[in-house]
């Protein structure tokens, strides 16, 4: 990629005009819902995060964060499939992975994803980039601007700066995660940028878990509501559980790529920090876990309208997994083209509540379909009751009972794998090795973490397993995988311009 300002700029403004575009979604959509407690309720800032006005009052600085956010709600929500970012990974993810069956063959997009022969020039792979580069100037300008600035009210400045390194940290995560070595960029400074090439992941690993303890020190303890002055119920900024929450997956992950029982031991006491403050964050019953402000969750992205469907709002979940009568189609507005695979249904344990409460059907024809029902509520007109959940409880056990385990604590890994069991009211695990604990908590995680931001292709990969499974799957789905396949290719454009950037390996270069 070539960090110049031409592209820097065109990207942040790209990013900074959906951004503030989806401000005005969602002021408006407030202004008459008051259940929703006016998460955007400051007038958005009118030039870009990198300009130094932005963060000379309160209320702009606040609009101009609070914008990235309602970025990431219409990639959840999207608008077509090649226009979307990471957080339409519950679907992308899902096709990659073996947790969808693909109806829609005759969408190229999709297909690409659901028989992992994605190219070069493949959307939204490219735009996870791309758009997330964007967002990361925009952020490094922010972290810069907010450092620099002296007009802000002290507590609105600590609690911006801590979102703006969290947001940033939460980028790199995907990005280190879905193409593995990438450029790290932590400044808005064009001569260095301009020559970077990727960074090894161990580095990224390092930055994005320096970032998240010191967002963890700067965030608020409690939910904040749009002016950061008093506490609120809705449950839609970062707060210090958010990064501490992240920074024991990171830790997790990071302790998968280099093998340091240390890292272990890090994801466990973080997982454990959350786990143990029972007065925000309780596992809540099935049916509930993904209501707007339940307890379980951690961090969720508040809905908001599309283009395409100004009229109606709710999760980018439930709009593309809740089937109507008649079942996915092909061609339709809405567009429902997936179902839950079989490889999926078939791996729930008799007797498993997640099953039962978590997947649904319809009967169309001569088939019957399942669908993820995690999210019940599709694309409709009225107050959303869900919200999107990015970080939650649920995880949080399964993070601890794998760091657990890796540190040969058999029987603390079992009693938060437990945890999770008992809430499906699936009875103890039968694991009692370390070995038997990792097979049966990625198993755990499949049937807990699916369709949810991408896990389960995560996972694949993390624990290494991704040759063997999709060795089996990827032929099953119509496609041929190669081992080399596991991380996404950038654009052959961004080739092409970069002056250090080399294409992801097992991919055509320029």
């Amino acid at each position: 990629m070539k960090f110049n300002r031409n592209y820097t700029n065109r990207y942040s403004i790209d990013i900074w005009t959906k951004s503030m575009k989806m401000c005005a979604f969602v002021l408006l959509f407030v202004a008459g819902n008051t259940s929703c407690n006016k998460f955007v309720e400051i007038p958005p800032p009118a030039s870009t995060l990198s300009d130094a006005s932005v963060f000379t009052s309160d209320a702009t600085a606040i609009g101009a964060i609070t914008g990235v956010y309602a970025g990431m709600s219409l990639d959840n929500v999207g608008n077509t499939s090649n226009n979307r970012g990471i957080a339409s990974l519950y679907l992308f993810g899902g096709l990659l992975a073996d947790e969808l069956t693909l109806f829609n063959i005759g969408n190229t997009t999709y297909l690409q994803f659901y028989t992992n022969n994605i190219s070069p020039t493949t959307a939204p792979a490219t735009f996870f980039w791309s758009q997330t580069y964007g967002q990361l100037y925009n952020l490094n300008a922010a972290v810069e601007k907010l450092n620099g600035s002296t007009s802000l009210s002290p507590a609105v400045k600590q609690q911006l700066l801590g979102e703006a390194l969290f947001t940033r940290a939460f980028s790199y995560f995907y990005l280190v995660n879905l193409y593995g070595d990438v450029p790290l960029v932590i400044s808005t400074d064009y001569n260095s940028n301009a020559v970077l090439g990727r960074t090894p992941k161990a580095q990224v690993w390092q930055q994005i878990i320096a970032d998240l303890k010191q967002a963890q020190e700067l965030l608020s303890a409690n939910y904040l509501d749009a002016n950061l002055l008093i506490s609120t119920t809705e449950r839609v900024r970062p707060t210090k559980w958010a990064a501490t929450a992240l920074l024991a997956r990171a830790y997790l992950y990071y302790g998968n790529l280099t093998g340091e029982i240390s890292n272990y031991v890090n994801a466990e006491t973080q997982a454990s920090l959350v786990i143990a403050n029972t007065a925000q964050f309780s596992l809540q019953p099935l049916n509930n876990a993904f209501l707007k402000n339940n307890n379980e969750a951690i961090w969720q992205l508040q809905p908001v309208r599309s283009t395409v469907h100004p009229n109606k709002a709710n999760t980018g979940e439930g709009a593309i997994f809740v089937l109507p009568a008649t079942g996915p189609n092909v061609i339709s507005n809405p567009e429902y083209p997936v179902y839950l695979s079989d490889r999926l249904l078939n791996i729930f344990e008799p007797g498993d509540q997640r099953k039962v409460s978590w997947v649904a059907s319809v009967a169309a024809g001569a088939n019957e379909y399942h669908y993820a029902n995690k999210y019940k509520v599709g694309l409709v007109a009225g107050t959303p009751t869900e919200y999107s959940t990015v970080l939650r409880l649920g995880e949080q056990y399964l993070i601890r009972a794998e760091a657990r385990a890796e540190q040969g604590n058999v029987g603390g890994a079992a009693t938060d794998l437990n945890a999770i069991r008992t809430r499906a009211g699936l009875g103890a695990t039968a694991a009692a090795t370390k070995e038997s604990l990792r097979t049966a908590i990625l198993h755990e995680r499949q049937v807990e973490l699916f369709t949810e931001w991408g896990h389960r292709w995560l996972d694949l990969k993390r624990t290494g397993t991704v040759n063997a499974v999709m060795n089996v799957v990827c032929p099953e789905k119509g496609g041929v995988w190669s081992a080399d396949w596991q991380y996404f290719p950038i654009s052959a454009a961004e080739v092409n311009v970069g002056i250090n950037l080399k294409q992801t390996p097992g991919y055509p270069g320029i």
